[in-house]
């Protein structure tokens, strides 16, 4: 097959980084070897600058709801242009942690932006560009921050309240449940329960595309 674009999503503590290496093991099986792993914000020089401004913010100016989604937009298309459509085009395959969907549910959800504003941006930015498939790691607010927290200290939008994450998810089921492209896995099972889930739903998806 040639070069495809999958993203893992999902709040904090959703366990991100386990489900891009179970993809990765899946897919080095199937012998898909030459992979490129990506994360949003970041990825390219500028667009690791821009993730710093967005984790962390500066102490003497408050980051408004629109500089910081423009500032998400301005970094995903660095990545795009200069990471992924030039990985895509050698037909390697590339992983990413995070995407556009994150975007629709912290900042079109979690800051309550403008809907019409949001998709404006995203069409004019993104145009057709998308993910050949996502996978949704599903958890509630409540125990995916609580697995945040042992990893340490919070970032800016990681100390945002209950209610900001609980219209995040609402957001990300609800984007799920109208794209076929995105599948939804319930990561608050055991760590061996979402393992093989995403082995299946891989395997699953490599075979129908295979076949097709």
């Amino acid at each position: 097959m040639s070069g495809k674009f999958i993203v893992i999503e999902g709040l904090e503590g959703a366990g991100k980084t386990t489900a891009i290496n179970t993809v990765a093991n899946i897919l080095k099986q199937n012998h898909i070897t030459d992979l490129v792993y990506t994360r949003e914000p970041g990825g390219t020089p500028i667009a690791e600058a821009l993730r710093n401004l967005i984790k962390n913010g500066l102490e003497d100016e408050p980051l408004t709801p629109k500089a910081e989604l423009l500032m998400f937009y301005a970094a995903r298309i660095q990545l795009i242009e200069n990471v992924i459509k030039p990985a895509l085009a050698r037909d390697q395959w590339v992983i990413g942690d995070r995407h556009d969907l994150s975007t629709q549910a912290y900042q079109g959800a979690g800051r309550q932006l403008d809907s019409q504003f949001m998709t404006i941006l995203r069409e004019n930015v993104l145009q057709d560009f998308r993910p050949d498939l996502t996978l949704y790691l599903d958890i509630s607010p409540e125990l995916g921050l609580k697995r945040a927290r042992t990893r340490g200290e919070l970032d800016r939008i990681e100390l945002e309240s209950l209610t900001f994450f609980e219209r995040i998810r609402n957001k990300y089921r609800e984007l799920a449940q109208h794209d076929s492209s995105i599948i939804t896995i319930d990561a608050s099972q055991t760590l061996e329960q979402v393992t093989l889930t995403i082995e299946q739903t891989i395997k699953t998806w490599l075979d129908y595309n295979a076949n097709t």
